[in-house]
């Protein structure tokens, strides 16, 4: 088996793997960060969000041999102690009910505003479409990130 060098939270980690092996069960199985959930393996519900150098990717489908030197960032690595401004929006707007999925909104989310500040609500509904909330705390969701957008989004 291959071995990999990964850039995880910030930290080097050295894996031993199958080069399929898709990045969550190297995260949660290999290096115990299990706040990244398995939903549905192909890439559909969000729940197993990531950042791959910035970018919100599924890690249910991405092969940890298609890692390479990326940068990945894992709602562990968002912030050592759940101050990232998603994550108090979050709390403030009483988004989650089950939680289940919260971990995927919240990277989806941050990596939008990262990349656009100030989102327009067809963007925030577009860019977080790819997650699923049983749920249903769509919402709350939006007004969570629109909370950060300034307020009520254009």
């Amino acid at each position: 088996m291959p071995t990999y060098t990964l850039n995880i939270n910030d930290e080097k980690q050295t894996i031993t793997t199958d080069a399929d092996t898709p990045l969550l069960w190297v995260l949660r199985d290999d290096l115990d960060l299990v706040g990244t959930k398995f939903g549905c393996g192909i890439a559909q519900c969000g729940a197993c969000t990531v950042h791959l150098n910035g970018s919100a990717v599924r890690s249910c489908s991405l092969p940890i041999s298609a890692v390479g030197e990326s940068k990945v960032t894992t709602i562990e690595g968002l912030s050592e102690d759940a101050s990232h401004p998603v994550q108090k929006a979050w709390l403030e707007h009483d988004v989650a009910q089950c939680g289940y999925c919260q971990a995927g909104q919240i990277m989806s989310a941050s990596a939008l505003l990262a990349k656009n500040p100030n989102p327009s609500e067809d963007e925030i509904v577009e860019s977080m479409n790819g997650n699923i909330c049983r749920c249903g705390t769509y919402g709350r969701i939006k007004t969570a990130i629109q909370s950060l957008a300034g307020g009520e989004a254009k």
